[in-house]
């Protein structure tokens, strides 16, 4: 079992995934990490996040941002998004993020910040030494 899936839409999201391992690392939260595109693989999303037991999912997206909404469709377990800075400084991502539907919340951190996203993520599961 680990404590934080960590999802990230696309390899140049790695610098913001880095961020978030690091500090999950540091604090001895377990993790998992992958990039799993929710336009690209839709159904590979789907599969991991129904199989995972994870605790809390992080999910690093820029532009249309859809994957940490589509995660919090899949799951009722915590969601984190974290917009990242590809067009328009990232406010694209954040607005996306920061307006899901009611029915699938999701927390959202600052434009590239997965060290915040995983210091709340460790706030949340009530673990580590933060």
């Amino acid at each position: 079992m680990v404590d934080v899936a960590v999802i990230r839409g696309s390899d140049s999201d790695t610098h913001v995934a880095d961020g978030a391992e690091e500090v999950l690392s540091d604090e001895g939260i377990s993790f998992d990490s992958r990039v799993i595109s929710a336009h690209r693989n839709p159904d590979e999303l789907e599969e991991y996040v129904k199989s995972s037991d994870a605790l809390l999912f992080i999910g690093i997206a820029g532009l249309s941002a859809a994957l940490p909404g589509v995660i919090a469709s899949l799951t009722d377990r915590p969601v984190i998004g974290v917009p990242v800075d590809v067009k328009l400084g990232g406010l694209d991502a954040l607005l996306s993020i920061s307006q899901m539907p009611p029915g699938n919340p999701v927390a959202c951190v600052g434009i590239d910040r997965g060290d915040v996203a995983a210091q709340l993520a460790v706030r949340i599961l009530g673990i580590g030494e933060t």
